[in-house]
């Protein structure tokens, strides 16, 4: 075993858009375990947009990322060493470990270490659809957008690893789903591999006019539920076919991460359709993860809830990773492979 932990920190905080800059590889001795405590090798660390986010100094709905830091993030791995009873060396486990190849954590803080059986579920997955990405979706879709049988659900980012979730969750539900993504190799993922009823590839349409008549033709019966995760002309075209009392799961606004503004430009449809709009933080929903994963978990299994996953190489690679992430170069679930 290495006795040097390799890891990313936050050196610098971007203006507008973040480059490799903003990161720095450090090297950090691991020092001897103390009571209570576990050392996991990471194996995979999951990337997400969200932490765009915690790189800004400004008021979010979590604390920013410290300078110097090693930058937050979900993984999964091994326990190498363990003085903590309820750990042994080989237990796969997942955690906030961090872009970082080692984690030492004292395992008696609740819920800071989870043991995983890999026996149907591939680890990898556990930062993925049976992950938070996964429960990100779930939520969405089951407490806020609710939907019946029979009525049409639109996602947005429809082929990452929330998005493509939302869309299988919804179709299992005997609703009709759409899909907004980027790019005709995206667009028949969604089709013909996740299995959405449609998509639109709105990088075919350049204003509002344009993306909200191919939402009609996607959505004849109008929208009753939309997933959110980019904002922007997306979201002003949803809004121009929703129906009335249509629901609205805000998740993401991944178009003003660097800063641009997000207008919206007819916000009293909100009021002339009487929609729900929510926006939510899954962490903040602990008490429901347990039915989440189980439903998540049983349709991993037995393979009817399809995924991809892009995976980059080395814990030196994970800045460009997360900036080829921002701009959608991704497919499906952004991981680094650490081991």
């Amino acid at each position: 075993m290495s006795t040097v932990n390799r890891q990313i920190v936050l050196a610098s905080r971007p203006t507008g858009e973040p480059t490799v800059d903003n990161f720095k590889l450090v090297e950090a001795a691991l020092a001897p375990l103390a009571d209570g405590e576990v050392l996991v090798r990471n194996h995979y660390l999951s990337l997400d947009p969200y932490m765009r986010g915690r790189m800004n100094e400004g008021k979010s709905y979590a604390q920013p990322q410290p300078l110097g830091e090693v930058m937050i993030g979900g993984t999964v791995g091994e326990v190498v060493e363990s003085r903590n009873e309820h750990f042994k060396p080989g237990d796969a486990v997942v955690g906030m470990g961090g872009w970082q190849e080692y984690l030492c954590v004292n395992a008696n803080q609740r819920g800071v270490l989870q043991k995983v059986d890999t026996t149907h579920i591939p680890l990898a997955a556990y930062l993925g659809a049976v992950g938070m990405p996964g429960v990100t979706g779930w939520y969405g879709l089951t407490q806020i957008i609710n939907p019946k049988a029979g009525e049409t659900v639109v996602v947005s980012a429809a082929s990452g690893a929330v998005g493509g979730a939302v869309g299988q969750l919804a179709k299992a539900r005997g609703c009709r789903a759409v899909g907004l993504a980027g790019g005709p190799d995206k667009w028949a993922y969604v089709v013909n591999e996740l299995g959405f009823d449609a998509c639109i590839d709105y990088k075919q349409h350049p204003d509002v006019k344009s993306l909200s008549k191919a939402l009609k033709e996607a959505c004849p019966d109008g929208i009753d539920g939309y997933f959110e995760n980019v904002g922007g002309m997306i979201l002003d075209a949803v809004m121009l076919r929703a129906n009335a009392f249509a629901r609205v799961a805000m998740c993401g606004m991944i178009s003003g991460y660097n800063g641009e503004p997000i207008p919206m430009s007819a916000p009293q449809l909100i009021l002339v359709n009487r929609m729900r709009v929510e926006g939510f933080i899954v962490s903040e929903h602990m008490e429901l993860w347990p039915q989440a994963l189980k439903e998540l978990g049983t349709l991993v299994a037995t393979g009817k809830l399809k995924y991809r996953e892009t995976v980059a190489d080395g814990i030196a690679a994970a800045p460009e990773a997360f900036l080829g992430l921002l701009k959608g170069k991704n497919f499906g679930k952004q991981l680094v492979k650490l081991i």
